[in-house]
């Protein structure tokens, strides 16, 4: 049976996810004016560009080809998953929660952009001796730290003495 977490996990919960997603949609504005207007880069260091990308597919832009997927059931997803991960905080580790808060921050930005645009504002373009990683935002950023503490939350919980689970 789903229950509200308690207010403290929610409200932390709540204020990460929107502090992410308006630093997301903030700096997307930005790099949609100063480099998708004009189509210009900007290189900041030897390693890192500000570049515009338009990712009509998912990560890596995978299924760019199924705009039916990406415009519709991608959206959808994420917020189920934002949904979900709301009524999961009070089963979860500390580190979790933290994770949990920016991977919804993360999944609704690019959601904002999906409605928006029908596609991602991807501008943040790493690279080092000529190899380039796929361009990515400040939403994607959140996601993958998400991902990463929440993995370490499971991995760092110890196991209780009736879990046999492996």
């Amino acid at each position: 049976m789903l229950s509200l977490p308690r207010f403290a996990f929610s409200r932390n919960f709540v204020l990460l996810l929107v502090a992410v997603l308006i630093a997301d949609q903030l700096t997307k504005d930005w790099a949609l004016s100063a480099l998708f207007a004009n189509g210009r880069q900007i290189v900041a260091t030897p390693f890192l560009n500000f570049t515009p990308v338009w990712n009509p597919g998912i990560s890596f832009g995978m299924l760019a080809d199924f705009p039916q997927v990406t415009g519709y059931g991608i959206p959808a997803f994420a917020v189920l998953v934002v949904i979900w991960l709301y009524f999961q905080l009070d089963q979860l580790s500390a580190i979790q929660r933290l994770g949990a808060g920016l991977i919804a921050g993360g999944a609704l930005g690019n959601v904002v952009d999906r409605l928006r645009f029908d596609k991602v504002v991807d501008f943040i373009d790493v690279h080092l001796l000529g190899y380039h990683w796929p361009a990515f935002n400040i939403a994607d950023s959140a996601i993958f730290i998400g991902v990463v503490a929440w993995l370490y939350g499971i991995m760092s919980t110890p196991k209780s003495e009736g879990d046999t689970h492996a």
